[in-house]
């Protein structure tokens, strides 16, 4: 056999490199939302070095990535936020509060969804844990059945209900191919949904009195239907090793993945298991944030040990900020879950909304890197568009902004504003460096005197609005309201606007 030339195997070679290079080029990468629930700001160490709370996982995803110290939620409470998350739009657009248990999907059948978006990009699309954005219960409750309990506790009992159906209009309604969770950990039904179908056929009423003892707080759960033995202690340690059991089924299939794993924590019911109590100096509610990181942690193995590590956008953030026992906290653990914000979960102020957001994109978005940009959930609807290669209709994603410019380093922003609003009535806008509170104060949840005195806050001056510069004060303790009328003024005209004009991403200004 005659030896290949010189130059021959120069071209040989070069055609090699060109086409793995052209495939590594095409190849989608898999993506992974961790999403923790009513998380704060301040309980990440990577976000607060004083935290109390030790969170090695997290801290290690975002010495990989990007740390973004400017991410936003749609809202302060989480229906909202999952919903804005999912679609690109801001919630208020459509509606403000959660859905109830037994309620109806929030989603219409011709609104597009981040994972129907990456199904049409040859995605296999899975959510695990948390749903709360409703079902179609209404399709499998039995034709004349009554509701038992006494007024506002009254709820559909077990036998009301056909278990032996699938339950329409959830996750697979809208873009998952998979569905593992219970749905929402304090509301009815208590037990596993895989896909459409409970795993189990409740058959009790929920009892708390059954639980083992809660760590802090209130078990806040709703009355409804249960399964005899439901322990909501196995939550993450069960959703956990279904995620981690996910990755690795990826792995020997020929499609990339999207995986959305949503938290029930460290929203109540406050429960570490018991290996976690102890891991913090913040109590119970600490060491639940030390579980949350340590599940992260395990799923972000399970990529490196099914070797996906390196081909996987990996997203981390909350819902909204923590929740109102933050105050007790701070009193007693000296640790402020907020830091270095006013108010928590259901306020306007940033305490309610500006949430830890991580992004790592290996190869792609340079490790190590601190982004002081302005964004938001709502901008990974575009973000994820734009890897993937996917045209974004006129009437869908409204308000999503394309993250990709900062994420490869080509660009240091693209939005300047961002609209915070939980409840009906009272909105909150960002433009650069001000917020306008166009409302009395920022707070939903409630005024907490001591904490405001102690943190230096001044009394209420009783101003229809509140204006704040958060490059001079991120706290936002001083109302410039009065002083700047005219700014005032601009940010409710430019508040007025992108309400009306029914958009607000980039690419659908004319």
């Amino acid at each position: 056999m005659k030896a290949p030339s010189f130059l021959s195997l120069i071209l040989t070679a070069t055609a090699a490199v060109t086409f793995t290079t052209a495939q590594a080029e095409n190849t989608k990468p898999n993506i992974l939302i961790l999403y923790g629930d009513d998380l704060g700001f301040g309980d990440l160490t990577s976000y607060n070095p004083d935290s109390r709370i030790p969170t090695p996982h997290l801290d290690r995803l975002a010495a990989e990535g990007i740390r973004f110290t400017d991410g936003h939620s749609s809202s302060g409470i989480c229906t909202p936020s999952r919903y804005a998350l999912l679609t690109g739009r801001h919630h208020w657009r459509k509606f403000h509060g959660i859905v109830n248990a037994f309620g109806a999907s929030a989603f219409d059948a011709e609104e597009l969804t981040l994972p129907e978006m990456l199904k049409e990009k040859g995605y296999h699309t899975a959510v695990i844990g948390k749903w709360h954005l409703g079902w179609n219960w209404d399709a499998v409750i039995k034709p004349g059945s009554e509701k038992v309990g006494d007024g506002k506790k009254k709820t559909w009992g077990p036998d009301a209900i056909d278990w032996s159906k699938p339950i329409p209009d959830g996750p697979l309604a809208h873009g998952f191919d998979h569905y593992f969770g219970d749905t929402v950990i304090n509301f009815p039904p208590y037990c596993w949904i895989e896909d459409d179908k409970v795993t189990e056929t409740p058959d009790i009423l929920m009892d708390t009195s059954l639980f083992k003892e809660i760590k802090e707080g209130n078990w806040e759960f709703r009355p409804g239907p249960m399964i005899s033995g439901w322990d909501p202690y196995t939550n993450i340690p069960t959703t956990t090793e279904r995620g981690v059991k996910y990755i690795h089924e990826q792995a020997e299939t020929d499609e990339p993945f999207f995986l959305y794993f949503a938290f029930p924590s460290p929203h109540a019911p406050i429960i570490p298991n018991d290996e976690f109590d102890g891991k913090s100096q913040a109590g119970p509610y600490g060491d639940f944030v030390v579980e949350t990181d340590d599940s992260c942690g395990q799923l972000i193995q399970a990529l490196k040990d099914s070797g996906q590590a390196d081909n996987t956008i990996v997203i981390f953030s909350a819902d909204n900020g923590p929740e109102k026992y933050a105050y007790a906290r701070d009193e007693k653990f000296g640790h402020w879950s907020a830091f270095p914000f006013r108010g928590l979960k259901r306020d306007i102020y940033e305490g309610g909304h500006h949430v830890p957001f991580i992004v790592k994109w290996p190869g792609v978005a340079e490790a190590g890197t601190v982004s002081d940009a302005l964004v938001s959930q709502i901008d990974i609807m575009a973000t994820l568009a734009d890897v993937v290669g996917y045209e974004l209709p006129d009437d869908q994603a409204e308000d999503s902004h394309n993250l990709t410019p900062i994420l490869r380093g080509e660009s240091d922003s693209v939005r300047t504003t961002h609209i915070h609003n939980t409840s009906e009535g009272q909105f909150g806008i960002r433009h650069g460096d001000w917020v306008l509170i166009d409302a009395k104060d920022g707070y939903r949840s409630g005024r907490v005197k001591a904490w405001e005195e102690k943190h230096g806050y001044p009394a209420d001056d009783d101003q229809p609005a509140e204006l704040f510069n958060l490059a001079e004060d991120i706290g936002q303790r001083n109302n410039l309201a009065a002083d700047h009328p005219e700014r005032v003024a601009e940010l409710q005209k430019l508040l007025k606007q992108i309400r009306e004009q029914g958009y607000s991403a980039p690419r659908l200004a004319k």
